[in-house]
């Protein structure tokens, strides 16, 4: 009782500050995680993410509905499970099942959620909402984190300095700000290029075209825009042009001509991971409860290629932990 009542104490509080625009956001919790790679997460108090679920809701409920119908990141309905099928049956309709040769634009947008202008940000979410109010709450969530010089090497810093920058890896909030900021990009691409095979997924996406000229101008096409409009870049090492028959790496899997597998890097984590929990089961850290579910997410995720081998492989593993 006594934790009920003080966390609707806390609620009242909260209400009361937005109602008043008294709120401020909370510093973050700054930690690092290196599963698959290193990365710092910053994590809000439990206060601040109710604010981050009400602003996302709202923005949401606004933006959605204008985004294009493949862009899969933080939206109902959507998810990596559906751009990889979606993406496998246009590769299959490009090609003409297969019998004509395709190839696929894949791109990274280069340190992205540590270069995303918080001016150009607002600028785009106050050019469709009108309420003061909830401009207010939305400027406040976006100026809460900015990224500091020591993220960024030397000869970046002008370039990425000018103005505020930043959205906090981790934050609800951030994957609606990733979306409404990108959807300038998804709107160059759809309208102005005219491209008719284009999947986007937070900040990585492919482009599908019989032509490997075509997508070579297309890389400094997109990469003009991305500077010009919104101050980002593509990342060199992160943009490709691949035969479809040699596989297309996105989002954990590999797609190929009649089959879908998982990526070598993603299976290999698996394993480790399911090693990792047979240890923490083994040492009373984990449930066994605990230990199966982990178990079926993975089989869950292996539902969506072509893994009879890995499943048989994978019941081997488990039975000689």
């Amino acid at each position: 009782m006594e934790f009920e009542r003080y966390l609707e104490d806390n609620i009242f509080e909260l209400h009361n500050e937005l109602a008043n625009q008294t709120y401020q956001h909370s510093p973050y919790k700054k930690f690092h995680i290196y599963d698959p790679k290193h990365r710092i997460i910053h994590k809000a108090k439990v206060k601040d993410r109710l604010v981050h679920h009400i602003v996302f809701k709202e923005l949401y409920e606004i933006f959605n509905p204008t985004f294009i119908f493949h862009s899969y990141s933080s939206r109902e309905n959507r998810g990596t499970h559906l751009a990889v099928r979606n993406l496998s049956h246009t590769l299959r309709k490009a090609s003409n099942n297969y019998a004509k040769p395709v190839y696929v634009l894949k791109c990274d947008i280069k340190k992205f959620f540590h270069s995303v202008s918080h001016q150009k940000l607002f600028a785009i979410i106050k050019n469709k909402v009108n309420d003061p109010k909830f401009l207010w709450l939305v400027w406040e969530v976006i100026s809460s984190f900015s990224i500091t010089v020591d993220n960024f090497p030397q000869r970046e810093i002008k370039q990425n300095f000018s103005e505020k920058r930043g959205l906090p890896i981790g934050n609800l909030t951030s994957q609606i700000f990733a979306n409404i900021f990108l959807d300038k990009l998804d709107w160059f691409i759809k309208k102005q290029l005219k491209i008719k095979y284009y999947f986007r997924y937070a900040d990585d996406f492919v482009i599908i075209d019989p032509s490997l000229e075509y997508l070579e101008i297309l890389i400094e096409l997109i990469n003009n825009f991305l500077n010009t409009e919104l101050n980002l870049q593509l990342h060199p090492q992160k943009t490709e042009i691949r035969k479809f028959k040699q596989g297309i790496d996105f989002l954990g899997y590999v797609i190929l001509p009649y089959y879908i597998t998982l990526r070598t890097k993603t299976k290999k984590r698996m394993f480790k991971k399911i090693k990792l929990n047979k240890e923490k089961l083994n040492q009373g850290l984990i449930t066994r409860k605990s230990f199966n579910q982990s178990l079926q997410s993975y089989y869950g995720a292996l539902k969506h290629c072509n893994s009879f081998k890995l499943k048989r492989e994978l019941k081997k593993f488990i039975k000689n932990l």
